[in-house]
């Protein structure tokens, strides 16, 4: 079984904006603040790059050019970055535009400010996915408050392991965050197992920067 990683990069990066101006800082985008020497996208794509996967697309939209021109150039080989036209949609459509561009039936959806996700919680994502009962009807997912076999779907979000087409037909047409989006999924009878993550860290989304600053302690 073949795993394809898809990696949004395509947000406003407007409550980073915001709490950058009331800081007193320069406006940088979050995923080319310095993290490890590198900046947040290049250690989520190094750290997707370690996991089992085949392949890995990134979502680019907002501030494209910014972010193309502030990470390195050693991934022309092992990544492929794609731009959202129209640039100004949800999370919803710049993932349902990566999975359009990967070969695989199965992805590894993460976003690009999730740089304290380890390969190893990755790997353990996959490892569940692939060993579950039926991949098609299953979603492995980073836990938010259980872990194991879940009773609900609420609060989750990426990084999760999903069925290629029958995940993009839940996307469709759709502009929205992802949450309401697995919810429909998981009263549709998909199968979700919460994956317990190696720290507390990797439970951190860097949308401010007050989150930017933990990640980094």
């Amino acid at each position: 079984m073949s795993i394809s990683a898809i990696i949004t990069a395509a947000g406003k990066n407007s409550r980073m904006r915001k709490d950058q101006i009331s800081r007193n800082l320069n406006i940088q985008n979050k995923l080319i603040l310095p993290f490890n020497n590198k900046t947040v996208l290049e250690t989520t794509i190094d750290n997707t790059l370690s996991a089992n996967i085949g392949e890995c697309i990134v979502v680019l939209g907002h501030y494209a050019s910014e972010i193309l021109e502030a990470i390195s150039d050693n991934y022309n080989d092992d990544v492929k970055f794609i731009i959202n036209n129209p640039c100004d949609v949800g999370l919803s459509t710049s993932l349902f535009n990566g999975l359009s561009n990967i070969s695989s039936e199965f992805a590894l959806c993460v976003t690009g400010d999730q740089p304290t996700v380890s390969g190893e919680t990755f790997n353990k994502m996959i490892e569940v996915f692939k060993n579950s009962q039926n991949p098609y009807k299953t979603i492995s997912i980073l836990r938010r408050r259980k872990t194991g076999l879940l009773d609900t779907a609420e609060g989750l979000g990426m990084p999760f392991v999903a069925p290629r087409k029958n995940l993009m037909k839940y996307l469709v047409n759709e502009d929205d965050n992802l949450n309401p989006i697995l919810r429909k999924i998981f009263a549709d009878g998909y199968t979700f197992y919460g994956i317990k993550e190696k720290n507390k860290k990797e439970l951190l989304n860097i949308n401010h920067y007050d989150e930017y600053l933990k990640s980094l302690d």
